[in-house]
């Protein structure tokens, strides 16, 4: 069974953003794709992974369901041409490259910013989402925190999670670390592109704030302030309302300087005021500063700690890699025996058969205690017969070789005759 584990991936390696807008999905999607697969396909589990950097669907098959998945995204986000971006799709059909660029994934060796601490809590949903839909079993239970156990490992052994590692990550680090004394600080974002929208995701690390969202287009605003429990400003209103915020971050895409030192020239420093220029070119006048109180951090600034950050990631990757390698091996031990499992359960449940039967021929005539007896010696004997085949099984299992020794044991005990379950 476990060698069906495959995987169909789209992500930002491949597809750009308004791909992957298209092709996203939301909790109820994911579910209702989960439900889809449950009852009109092969599949016996799936795990579907929808962020602003990938869609990806694994599932455990006999077929190569590659096709019909892509179809089914199609039909479910309402795209009558999803054929035209079927090269956009990666596949896993290899249960080995299946299970490693899950890990990979999850741990953050594949995200955008190497490293992203979100990914790990967006798998996690996933999951909660594939149990709370049925479509979790026993081996995707188990790889699913052998990754999470794996995770914790590279926390706490490697510098793959030090620091940030992207502007907007830095980004919001710096504010909370600029607002810390501020009881609940006022932000206004300013400028929705993917930059902002990473800032607006990262700002719920922030516990205490009040936060506002503000781009050209309000409807764009709106949608992005619902997700996030945020409110908004219309465009054209936030110049006159500048100096209400404790922070502003911009980047907005602007040829000219839409943050202007004469925004704030009547600022009565009562409090800092934070300015985050993220824009290329620069959104805030340089000499903004020149208002006292007013603080301005570029582009530049904040990348220059990402840099720091993302080396000491990418130094940490082969430690990493190390024991994600571990962690699979030993998930790969567990998953060759959980093939034989039904074998060994068939088996204990053909030997119960014949003892129950034998029993049933001797007890007539004993009493309670001699019954008592002769249920606990055949039991313990039962029990070291099976414990040699079992051994067997398993260490065939790591020889790659159990497939020979379960046709031997099939013929001898005519165990596809038997139930799975051992009886009581």
């Amino acid at each position: 069974m476990h060698k069906n584990f495959k995987a169909i991936s789209l992500s930002f390696k491949n597809a750009p953003l308004g791909v992957r807008e298209l092709v996203a999905f939301d909790e109820q999607a994911c579910k209702r794709i989960l439900r889809y697969f449950d009852e009109f396909t092969d599949i016996s589990e799936a795990l579907v992974v929808s962020t602003c950097n990938r869609t990806e669907i694994y599932y455990t098959s006999p077929n190569n369901l590659s096709e019909d998945i892509i179809k089914l995204i199609g039909l479910e986000r309402n795209i009558k041409n999803i054929a035209d971006f079927s090269d956009y799709f990666i596949e896993y059909n290899d249960y080995s490259e299946a299970v490693e660029h899950l890990f990979y994934v999850s741990i953050g060796l594949e995200a955008q910013v190497v490293g992203d601490l979100q990914i790990i809590n967006q798998v996690k949903n996933a999951y909660q989402w594939s149990a709370d839909e049925n479509m979790a079993g026993p081996f995707l239970h188990r790889l699913m925190h052998t990754i999470f156990y794996t995770n914790k490992r590279v926390v706490q052994e490697t510098a793959f999670r030090d620091g940030a590692a992207s502007v907007s990550y830095v980004t919001v680090d710096l504010v909370n670390e600029l607002t810390v004394n501020l009881e609940c600080p006022n932000i206004l974002v300013l400028g929705l592109g993917e930059i902002g929208e990473d800032v607006c995701r990262n700002l719920e690390n922030i516990k205490n704030k009040n936060v506002l969202v503000c781009n050209r287009t309000f409807e764009t605003a709106k949608a992005l302030a619902d997700e996030c429990g945020y409110g908004t400003i219309a465009f054209s209103e936030f110049k006159e309302k500048a100096t209400e915020f404790d922070v502003i971050i911009s980047s907005i895409a602007a040829n000219d300087p839409i943050i202007t030192k004469s925004l704030f020239k009547n600022n009565e420093v009562l409090s800092h005021k934070y300015l985050f220029d993220l824009s290329v070119p620069r959104s805030i006048e340089q000499n903004v500063e020149d208002i006292p109180g007013v603080l301005l951090y570029n582009i530049d600034n904040i990348q220059s700690k990402a840099s720091v950050a993302l080396e000491k990631r990418l130094a940490a990757i082969p430690d990493v890699k190390a024991i994600i390698n571990l962690a699979i091996d030993d998930f790969n031990e567990w998953s060759k025996e959980m093939e034989v499992s039904p074998v060994i359960n068939k088996l204990s449940n053909a030997l119960e058969e014949i003892r129950q039967s034998e029993v049933a021929r001797h007890i007539k005539g004993l009493n309670d205690k001699e019954s008592e007896m002769l249920e606990k010696v055949t039991k313990s004997m039962m029990q070291k017969i099976i414990k040699l085949p079992i051994l067997q099984l398993k260490a065939a299992c790591k020889r790659g070789e159990a497939e020979s020794l379960i046709d031997v044991l099939n013929d001898l005990f005519n165990l596809e005759a038997q139930p799975d379950k051992v009886k009581k």
